[in-house]
């Protein structure tokens, strides 16, 4: 299960920041994980859990943003929202199309009191 490595990384970078702000209480941490960042929520949810007793976010909301997928084609322009990797486009069919939005995995926010 990856998401347990993931959420290691997650907790090591909350604790850099923290410490970097020299406030002395962490209210909240926002995610920002996207639907085609092949990254199972439950799974996450499950591994910061665990990894946080005795850690920088014991007893700390931690909000997870789960944008959509967005993908604009190549060919004619045009943007559409994307479940998958390899969708063509609804206007001209093409399959030339990039994803601009939904693979994120990013510590978004970090709220400190």
């Amino acid at each position: 299960m990856h998401e347990m490595s993931i959420a290691k990384s997650i907790i090591d970078i909350v604790k850099g920041e923290f410490d970097n702000t020299g406030a002395s209480v962490l209210a909240e941490v926002e995610l920002e994980i996207g639907r085609l960042a092949g990254v199972e929520y439950d799974a996450i949810e499950f591994a910061l859990k665990v990894l946080a007793r005795d850690s920088i976010i014991e007893g700390v909301s931690v909000v997870i943003k789960k944008p959509s997928g967005l993908a604009v084609c190549s060919k004619c322009g045009r943007e559409f929202e994307t479940e998958d990797f390899l969708n063509s486009c609804p206007a001209c069919s093409s399959y030339a199309c990039e994803i601009i939005r939904g693979k994120e995995l990013r510590v978004s926010s970090i709220l400190v009191d």
